[in-house]
């Protein structure tokens, strides 16, 4: 089932990056979108690796501002890199709940990997 998971959160990537990379909103594409980030982040993803992962976000976060002042080419970057960032923060979300609720709450997710 894991592989499925890292299926669903590679296209989800791909898919929010380009949609974000052409400026293509879709209130339909977004709730589908944000459900898979939730989705990877509680049943694929290892709470364990939170730190990381989110100092990985912080970091995509930091790039995507930062691309934004090439000229020719910095709305379709910026948008590609603000796609992904949009995608990845459900997943870091889930992740924190499933942290929180591990170290406090001492129940253990029904399936986890770390990457």
């Amino acid at each position: 089932m894991n592989t499925v998971w890292k299926w669903v959160y590679v296209v989800g990537v791909v898919v929010a990056s380009l949609a974000g990379a052409f400026s293509f909103h879709n209130d339909i594409l977004t709730w589908v979108l944000m459900i898979a980030g939730v989705l990877v982040g509680l049943l694929y993803f290892d709470s364990s690796d939170l730190m990381n992962f989110g100092i990985r976000y912080m970091v995509l976060g930091v790039a995507w501002k930062s691309l934004d002042s090439f000229v020719a080419v910095g709305p379709y970057i910026s948008g590609f890199f603000g796609g992904f960032f949009g995608f990845v923060g459900p997943v870091v979300l889930a992740m924190i709940v499933m942290f929180f609720i591990k170290k406090y709450f001492g129940m253990m997710p029904t399936s986890s990997k770390k990457m």
